[in-house]
């Protein structure tokens, strides 16, 4: 089990295989982190599919606009919408798009992030400096990596809960 420093900011993802521990970092990203929190403690992530999975490349979810129920999934549809809150200001840094981070998914606009993001299958360094990371898996990796795959998959896995540690007993 990982050790949770910060319960506050850590986010439990229940995959298939298992519970994914991600490390938030509001010192790098604090509306990034906020907003996940916000979302994860509405429950706006849960059973939302993972709609877009590259292999070698990263695992996209959180368009808890489309793609968060059966009979409601479209896989046109999935990606393509966010939360009804107000786009996220970019929050750009130093930290690498490396292996098991968490990153902001966007539109072309740099300050178009909402409640999409990634998780990197390895270190992706050509996206540093042009997305937001304000995560880091520390634990579940293996859950990540047996997400199918597929943009969209024929049969996309799901986020079954998303939890912030802290309340969770």
């Amino acid at each position: 089990m990982a050790e949770i420093k910060d319960p506050e900011n850590t986010i439990l993802m229940e995959l298939k295989g298992g519970t994914v521990t991600i490390q938030l970092m509001p010192d790098v990203a604090p509306k990034h982190c906020e907003r996940m929190k916000e979302l994860a403690r509405a429950g706006a992530y849960d059973n939302v599919a993972f709609h877009r999975v590259i292999d070698g490349f990263m695992a996209q979810t959180g368009d808890v606009q489309h793609a968060n129920m059966e009979k409601d999934y479209n896989p046109r549809r999935a990606g393509t919408g966010g939360s009804d809150m107000p786009d996220l200001p970019a929050e750009f840094s130093r930290v690498p798009h490396a292996r098991g981070t968490l990153g902001a998914a966007r539109s072309q606009n740099p300050n178009s992030a909402n409640s999409q993001f990634f998780i990197n299958f390895k270190d992706n360094d050509f996206l540093n400096g042009q997305y937001t990371v304000y995560g880091q898996v520390i634990e579940g990796m293996e859950h990540v990596d047996a997400i199918t795959r597929g943009e969209p998959p024929a049969n996309p896995d799901r986020m079954i809960s998303v939890k912030v540690a802290a309340d969770v007993a």
